[in-house]
């Protein structure tokens, strides 16, 4: 014969005996718990890494893309216009906020501060986008670009006796001509292509979760 007492039913008896359903409460509860700590330390070990992940990328593409304009200028001989090197001068401020984002992620500081510096790194991109896409029109006639369009960074020369004459030699280079087209597209519209794909990088590791 079964007694049903107010804690578990045993054939036979009619004195209570501990609880063993709420054992087994307080162990899925624990378990859960637990479950749920890992759960939540997992994610925020997932969200910093991606964090370190963009402003890796962002910081390491914006150098290979000022780079690459440098090293156009002084081992191809390519002389930059005025809007030119306008249009380096977001990555020369922009790269050493993705230096600053990287240590912030590696030290482990809040994630709002290197969210905030990729934010700061992607409105800087599209700034340089702007700058991209105005010279590209200035390039192809769509509207008129400044006045004067001339550039304090000429090729050096490494005969110093022929320095005077390279000089007198040198023209700055208009605004309005590209000096090489790749694929169709100048050094200015290749920057926009580059600054928009970094300032997406930078906007999307500023906003993932």
């Amino acid at each position: 014969m079964y007694w049903i007492t107010g804690y578990s039913m045993m054939p036979g008896r009619t004195a209570p005996i501990y609880p063993s359903f709420s054992v087994l409460c307080v162990g899925n509860f624990h378990h859960a718990d637990t479950k749920a700590r890992v759960k939540s330390m997992a994610q925020t070990q997932s969200a910093q890494s991606g964090l370190t992940v963009s402003s890796v990328l962002v910081t390491a593409g914006m150098i290979f893309t000022v780079g690459s304009a440098l090293g156009f200028q002084h081992i191809g001989g390519y002389t930059p216009c005025a809007l030119c090197l306008l249009q380096r001068d977001p990555y020369y401020y922009a790269i050493p906020l993705g230096i600053l984002a990287i240590l912030a992620s590696l030290l482990k500081l809040p994630s709002w501060t290197v969210k905030t510096f990729l934010v700061l790194i992607g409105i800087a991109m599209l700034i340089g986008a702007g700058m991209g896409v105005y010279h590209s029109g200035v390039e192809w006639g769509f509207w008129e670009g400044p006045t004067t369009c001339a550039t304090g960074a000429p090729s050096i020369t490494t005969n110093a006796g022929s320095l005077l004459s390279d000089l007198n030699a040198i023209k700055a280079p208009s605004c309005n001509t590209a000096a090489l087209r790749v694929l169709g597209l100048s050094f200015a519209g290749w920057n926009v292509i580059a600054s928009v794909a970094l300032a997406a990088i930078a906007f999307y590791g500023a906003t993932r979760k």
